[in-house]
């Protein structure tokens, strides 16, 4: 699987908190739908109330919709290595 990364806006820790939860909930509901998506971190840049969602998926359309699931307002998605 690739990595992805999206990305969002997240004014406080709290809001990333709830946002988790909903994308954890999705990807394992997409998972066992038989499209493996896999939540793997978070990375908040507070200053710029900024969030980055790390994934593992077959494609950034199954990241997109695991997010769309969860009603993530999000900005864009794009591969990530690290």
């Amino acid at each position: 699987m690739v990595g992805y990364a999206v990305e969002l806006y997240a004014p406080t820790e709290q809001r990333v908190g709830e946002d988790v939860d909903r994308v954890r909930a999705a990807s394992e509901a997409m998972t066992s739908e038989g499209t493996p998506v896999r939540y793997v971190r978070s990375l908040l840049l507070c200053d710029d109330e900024t969030c980055f969602l790390l994934f593992e998926a077959p494609s950034a359309e199954a990241v997109g919709e695991a997010s769309r699931r969860a009603e993530l307002s999000y900005v864009r998605i794009v591969e990530a290595v690290g």
